[in-house]
């Protein structure tokens, strides 16, 4: 079991139980979206980006315009990165024990930018291959312009945290049990669905097949029932 180092900044001071310092729940947590909130400081302002990314061996890479303020100043600056997923809305008995069922990590560290084009390259394929697998392989890839005009980022996945929680309410054994409310989990699923096609296109043209087999398909991997 590999564990990752524990720093100032991820350790785990309220709920520790709820806490990991685990490499293999953060790969968990980053495997099962693509999208995080980049926090970053600008001009003294804090500022928190949704932006897409991808993962790659100990990298995390973060993708953007050239013209994006919050990825202009990354580099010069500790950053946070957090990815979130929602599984479910925890209704107990009082509302004070109310809460929510979730996967959360948090990576900081100071960001570097990519401009070695093979590993620009490398980084938006991971991109692409987080958002849609076999996308990378189907699609045009970018131009030297394009590549011009995309700014990426990598940022080592060295110090990072992740807390989850699940299960029912935690006032089951509490004189609250007694007012005879109900109280459970009320889960939240997000499922790809069918594939829109493009309505300029001609109906000879059809969506290729790894794009067909995400349909029904949660974002954490599991078939819809």
């Amino acid at each position: 079991m590999t564990y990752l180092q524990v720093t100032e900044r991820t350790t785990l001071r309220r709920m520790r139980e709820k806490g990991s310092h685990r490499r293999a729940d953060l790969d968990a947590v980053l495997a099962a979206g693509f999208l995080c909130h980049l926090g970053v400081s600008v001009d003294g302002t804090p500022m928190v980006v949704p932006t897409a990314y991808g993962v790659a061996d100990d990298t995390l890479y973060l993708h953007g315009s050239v013209a994006s303020r919050s990825l202009v100043q990354a580099p010069d600056a500790t950053v946070c990165v957090t990815v979130t997923h929602v599984d479910g809305l925890v209704l107990a008995r009082s509302v004070f024990e109310h809460g929510v069922n979730y996967r959360c990590a948090m990576v900081y560290g100071v960001p570097r930018v990519v401009t070695d084009p093979d590993e620009k390259l490398l980084g938006l394929r991971a991109l692409t291959e987080q958002c849609a697998p076999g996308q990378w392989d189907y699609a045009r890839r970018p131009s030297r312009k394009e590549l011009a005009a995309t700014s990426l980022l990598a940022l080592d996945l060295t110090e990072a945290s992740v807390k989850t929680r699940s299960g029912p309410p935690d006032d089951g054994d509490s004189p609250d049990a007694e007012l005879g409310l109900w109280a459970g989990v009320l889960p939240v699923t997000t499922a790809w669905g069918a594939p829109v096609t493009d309505p300029v296109l001609g109906p000879d043209v059809q969506p290729p097949a790894h794009v067909l087999a995400r349909a029904g398909e949660r974002l954490d991997g599991v078939r819809g029932g």
